[in-house]
């Protein structure tokens, strides 16, 4: 199977790189400090959410934004400590890719996502972070946002993602999805196609956009 498209537009946590024990430990921590208790924790979704929209589902309104900014300094905090690492394909993916071709849309804030980031040594041109929007996956406003950036009609776009939300987002933006099943099962990701990580994909840039193709 092929894909082609004009750009490529990737969620970060889960999709480039593994932060799923950082996350955990960090809101786990954030959880006991704000008195919230397993069983609410339990009822909220957590992955590929903005941690506004997590922390308004479980505090009062007047402690929201205290609660994000503290948060966003575990979690960054968390990042030196191996809080991070690249998944599985992710570097020669990216390589093969031209700066102006791709762009990373992630629901964490832009000073934890360049921290992730920058920690596993991936530098994209164009970033797209919870600082950036006002309505987060799954509504297709981050998505919408990456294609304009990068000056490119949504429906020529492809969105990378692990989470629900995500490709719900991606194609309500009228972009095709690729799910790769990092974090989920692959049997709970609706998709154009579903891989297990970017290791089963090759890309090639041409004149003419982006081929996508699935391994042997």
């Amino acid at each position: 199977m092929k894909l082609h498209a004009q750009a490529l537009l990737f969620d970060n946590d889960g999709t480039l790189v593994s932060s799923l024990e950082s996350v955990r430990r960090c809101w786990t921590r954030w959880a006991v400090e704000y008195g919230i208790t397993a069983e609410q924790f339990g009822q909220v979704e957590l992955h590929g959410r903005p941690a506004a929209e997590i922390a308004a589902d479980l505090l009062p309104t007047a402690r929201v934004a205290e609660s994000v900014a503290r948060i966003e300094q575990l979690e960054v905090e968390d990042v030196p400590g191996g809080g991070v690492r690249l998944l599985p394909g992710t570097r020669d993916f990216l390589d093969a890719l031209p700066a102006d071709r791709w762009a990373v849309v992630t629901s964490a804030t832009r000073r934890l996502a360049e921290a992730r980031l920058d920690a596993v040594g991936i530098l994209p041109k164009t970033l797209v972070a919870a600082d950036d929007i006002t309505r987060g996956k799954p509504d297709p406003e981050p998505y919408l946002l990456g294609a304009r950036a990068l000056g490119v009609d949504p429906a020529d776009c492809v969105v990378f993602e692990d989470a629900p939300a995500g490709l719900q987002a991606g194609r309500a933006a009228g972009m095709r999805t690729v799910a790769l099943a990092t974090t989920h099962r692959a049997d709970e990701l609706d998709a154009d196609l579903v891989v297990t990580d970017l290791s089963a994909l090759s890309a090639l840039a041409t004149e003419g956009g982006v081929e996508i193709t699935v391994r042997g």
